[in-house]
């Protein structure tokens, strides 16, 4: 799969983007806003392992977020299972070096309609830790609504804290054009 954007491309991971994960995704800064299964530090073991799980998943829903050729970040879906089938979870983070350039959004919004045309989805939503206003705001900018505050539901780097979370309806997310635009 391969999304060429206006600030980024979406594409499938390849072998060849060891050594750019690697080296963006070894940063606490990035690892403090993620999951404790995204690992720190962050290991060539790490990345290979990474670029197979992604690029051998059907369906494909884990993708590199690429500036210039290179993989600067990643974005994705989980998709939910149960009576949750008709829902999945958007995941990203982008290298340090490249935010606040509007990346993030355009990223989101292109893998939310991507999402919503390939899946039969009714829900895109993700879930933000309470100090990590600026994924609140690409959220926001990429026409999610904050649905609510998820209390004391996470504990991360030592410290519990609250969840937001952010979702977007197809309905709101009509197919042709990018959410939010």
């Amino acid at each position: 799969m391969e999304l060429v954007l206006t600030r980024c491309t979406i594409r499938s991971w390849r072998p060849e983007d060891t050594a750019a994960l690697v080296r963006y995704a070894n940063n606490r800064g990035v690892w403090r806003n993620l999951r404790d299964r995204f690992p720190h530090p962050y290991t060539v073991r790490d990345a290979e392992t990474w670029i197979r799980h992604a690029s051998g998943a059907v369906p494909e829903t884990h993708f590199a977020i690429v500036v210039g050729e290179e993989a600067v970040g990643a974005i994705g879906l989980e998709l939910q299972t149960d009576v949750f089938r008709r829902s999945a979870e958007i995941g990203f983070w982008l290298a340090e070096p490249f935010w606040g350039r509007g990346i993030t959004t355009e990223a989101v919004r292109a893998m939310t309609d991507f999402a919503f045309a390939t899946f039969d989805l009714c829900r895109v939503f993700a879930g933000v830790f309470e100090w990590n206003p600026a994924s609140m705001r690409v959220l926001e900018k990429a026409g999610y609504t904050r649905e609510g505050r998820l209390r004391k539901s996470v504990t991360k780097d030592g410290q519990t804290m609250d969840q937001m979370l952010y979702a977007v309806v197809r309905e709101e997310a009509p197919l042709g054009g990018a959410v939010g635009a």
